[in-house]
C-alpha cells in the first residue's frame, strides 16, 4: 500500500467547563466533545525517507510548524521500520476556528501511517503519541462523543450522539486560545455546565435535554470581547435552533436543530453575511472515511 486518504472530521464542544488551574499555568477542564461531518482530506504516502507536508491553504505552514508534520515525526520516532512520508492536506475545516482542524489532521496522519507501515504500533501507543501532541489530537484518534477531563487528555467514551442537525458559523476573525485562558477569571465563569445531566441526556438521546444543558464558560471571555458572537447566537435562536453555543475558545458558533429543513434555512440566512457556514450532522466514533 503506497498511500491512504482519510476524511478527518471536525469537532465541537457540547459543553466546556474550567475546573481549576495547575501550578504550571495549564487549566483543568471538563468538556464533552463531539465529532461532526465537516472533513479535511488528508492523504499520506510512504517515502523512503524524510517528511514533506503540502497544503495550499495560505495560513497553513508546510514545515515543522504544522502539527501534521509533528505527528509524522512522532510516529517515526517509534516505528521499528525506517521510512518517510508525504502528507497532503485539503482544508475544509476553517483554520483557527475552535473545531480542532489541525488536531484532526494530526490524528489522521498517525492512523494513516500506522496502516501504511503494517500496524506496527498498538492502538494504545497511537493514543499515547496523540496525547503528546495535544489533548484534541487524542480525542480525534477515535472521535465520536467523549468526555475529556484533566487538561483535556483524560478521555471517557460516551454513547455516540449521531445524526443531530448542526449548523456552524465561523466569523472572519481568529481568537487566540492562549489569550482566552490568560484572560479567564475562575471566579467569574458565569453559568457552569451540568455535565452529568448532559451525559444522561446524551445517553437517552434527549435532544431537548442536551440543548438545555449546553454551556461554555470560555464565552465569558470571547463573547465579552467580540459581541458579534452573541449576535450570532441570538440569530440561531431566532432561526429555530434549540440552543446555540461557542465551540472551544471560538470563534465558531454552532446551533443544534430538531429538523433538517430548519437547519438548512438557517444556513442560507447566515450565508448572506458569512462565508464559512456549514450544515452538518453529529457522527459516531471511527467515522473517518477512507479511500
Amino acid at each position: 500500500m503506497k498511500g491512504i486518504t482519510l476524511y478527518t472530521p471536525a469537532k465541537i464542544n457540547l459543553s466546556l467547563d474550567v475546573t481549576g488551574r495547575l501550578p504550571d499555568g495549564n487549566h483543568t477542564l471538563e468538556t464533552i466533545m463531539q465529532s461532526v461531518s465537516l472533513y479535511d482530506i488528508v492523504t499520506v504516502e510512504k517515502r523512503q525517507s524524510g517528511i514533506a507536508v503540502h497544503c495550499e491553504h495560505p495560513y497553513v505552514p508546510n514545515d515543522r510548524r504544522n502539527i501534521a508534520y509533528k505527528a509524522a515525526e512522532a510516529f517515526f520516532s517509534c516505528c521499528p521500520e525506517k521510512g518517510g512520508a508525504h502528507i497532503s492536506i485539503r482544508k475544509n475545516i476553517p483554520v483557527s476556528s475552535g473545531m480542532a482542524g489541525g488536531s484532526t489532521n494530526a490524528a489522521g496522519v498517525l492512523k494513516g501511517l500506522n496502516q501504511l507501515y503494517g500496524n506496527v504500533l498498538s492502538e494504545a501507543r497511537i493514543l499515547e503519541l496523540a496525547r503528546s501532541l495535544g489533548a484534541d489530537v487524542a480525542f480525534c484518534v477515535e472521535g465520536g462523543t467523549q468526555l475529556a477531563r484533566g487538561i483535556g487528555d483524560i478521555l471517557t467514551q460516551l454513547p455516540d450522539l449521531v445524526n443531530v442537525e448542526v449548523v456552524l458559523v465561523k466569523p472572519p476573525f481568529p481568537i487566540s486560545t492562549p489569550w482566552v485562558y490568560k484572560q479567564l477569571d475562575l471566579n467569574r465563569l458565569g453559568e457552569r455546565p451540568d455535565t452529568s445531566g448532559l451525559i444522561n441526556a446524551i445517553t437517552e438521546m434527549d435532544l431537548q435535554g442536551i440543548a438545555s444543558r449546553m454551556r461554555n464558560v470560555l464565552e465569558s471571555v470571547s463573547v465579552d470581547k467580540y459581541p458579534e458572537l452573541r449576535e450570532i447566537m441570538d440569530r440561531f435562536l431566532e432561526y429555530g435552533a434549540l440552543a446555540s453555543r461557542m465551540s472551544g475558545s471560538g470563534p465558531t458558533i454552532f446551533g443544534i436543530f430538531e429538523e433538517s429543513k430548519k437547519a438548512e434555512a438557517a444556513k442560507e440566512q447566515f450565508l448572506k453575511d458569512y462565508r464559512d457556514v456549514f450544515h452538518v450532522k453529529t457522527i459516531g466514533r471511527g467515522e473517518q472515511v477512507e479511500w
